[in-house]
Order: C-alpha cells, then sequence, then structure tokens
C-alpha cells in the first residue's frame, strides 16, 4: 500500500517593497528559529530552502513582494499544532504588521507519495487551482482538509 506525507504551500504578499524592506526587520529576524522550530516539531518532513536557510530569495511569482514557503509534513494534525499551537502562532497573529492581504487564496495542501518533494510550480499550481475550482482532494485547506488517499 503506498504511503502519503501532506504538502502545503503558503503564499504572502509583503507590505514593504521587499525582503530587505527595513519594515519587515523583525519578521526576517525571527525567520531561522521559526524554521528550526519547524524543522524540530513532529511530523516535519522537508522544507523548500536555499543556501540562506529558507526560501525568501525565490521569486516564482516575478514579483519582490510575494514571498511562499513549501514544506511536507507526515498529516494535517502535525502541520496544524506547529501552525497555531507553537511560536509560529505568534507571528501568525501578527502577520498584518508584515503582510497585505494575497487573494481570497493563500495556501494549498495536498497529498504526496511518500518521499517525494513537489516544486515550487506544482505548489502554485495547487494554489491556483484551489483558488478557482475550491477544495478537493487535489487541493484543500486547513476548513475543508481531504484525506489521505
Amino acid at each position: 500500500m503506498k504511503q502519503f506525507q501532506l504538502a502545503q504551500i503558503n503564499v504572502a504578499k509583503m507590505k514593504g517593497v521587499n525582503i530587505n524592506d527595513p519594515m519587515m526587520k523583525e519578521f526576517v529576524d525571527n525567520l531561522d528559529a521559526v524554521n528550526a522550530l519547524a524543522e524540530m516539531s513532529e511530523g516535519f518532513v522537508w522544507r523548500l530552502k536555499e543556501d540562506n536557510n529558507n526560501a525568501t530569495d525565490l521569486d516564482p511569482y516575478q514579483d519582490p513582494t510575494i514571498i511562499t514557503n513549501i514544506s511536507v509534513w507526515r498529516d494535517v494534525s502535525t502541520l496544524q499544532q506547529f501552525t497555531y499551537r507553537s511560536f509560529h502562532s505568534d507571528f501568525l497573529k501578527r502577520r498584518r504588521e508584515w503582510f497585505s492581504v494575497y487573494g481570497k487564496v493563500y495556501m494549498a495542501m495536498w497529498w504526496v507519495p511518500s518521499g517525494e518533494y513537489p516544486t515550487m510550480e506544482q505548489a502554485m499550481e495547487r494554489v491556483e487551482y484551489l483558488a478557482k475550482n475550491g477544495p478537493s482532494q487535489y487541493a484543500f485547506s486547513f476548513k475543508n482538509s481531504f484525506s489521505m488517499p
């Protein structure tokens, strides 16, 4: 029987002109701590990162005000635990200090075969799909999650 893990993408539009804008300083200064917490969290599998230990230098939307993160987790509950019941939630509560609203859909989750990691293009497509078609097994959110296949 094939095993699956949960992939997620989160897209955010910064209020600053780019990640180096002084208004983004506190957010940026805490990225390493939040990422380290994610990597130590139960259920964490993988996250997209570059040599700087995060994905803030990637520009998949050709817009320096948009940042993304992509990660893979064991299941919805472990991602939910990290997102809403850890140090990460302190920054989530303050997100309006650093980020504007990025459209109606800014995150998506989906199941991937264990050991496979999504590309940026695949992840971006899931957000677009969810925005156009609503939740399904193909792309969903915490509010409307789907069970592992």
